[in-house]
């Protein structure tokens, strides 16, 4: 008999790529799940969203800077079962915003090269993104 289905979390994330080629890492603040890992900003598609128009509303919401969906390519995902939920994630690459990235909900940030990217603690749907982008970047 297979265990029950879990609930499936469809969430977006975007690896920002500044003009040194380092990337964005942000750690989750105190209070929230998984407080204290570092991850790719993003955050939950809302119904009738697209992964894109969730990447827009969140960097817009978390770090206050605009982009356009034609600025984000959309580079591999993770797929993580977790306890409560199993997580399907696209992660894209972006390079083009404007405005200057500002922490909006409390995380820290960190530009990080991306060799160096493993070096940060991470949620275990994160993690194997890292390689990836390495060798893309």
């Amino acid at each position: 008999m297979s265990a029950p289905a879990k609930p499936i979390l469809l969430v977006a994330a975007v690896a920002l790529v500044d003009i040194d080629g380092r990337v964005l890492v942000t750690r989750r603040p105190e209070g929230k799940h998984m407080a204290g890992l570092w991850e790719f900003p993003g955050g939950k598609i809302h119904d009738g969203e697209t992964p894109e128009g969730a990447l827009i509303r969140e960097m817009r919401e978390e770090l206050a800077i605009d982009t356009a969906e034609s600025c984000l390519a959309p580079l591999t995902f993770a797929s993580h079962a977790y306890d409560e939920f199993h997580l399907l994630m696209p992660l894209y690459v972006c390079r083009r915003w404007k405005g200057t990235v500002t922490p909006l909900e409390g995380q820290e940030l960190k530009w990080v090269r991306p060799n160096a990217l493993r070096d940060y603690e991470m949620p275990p749907a994160d993690a194997p993104l890292v390689a990836i982008l390495r060798d893309w970047l």
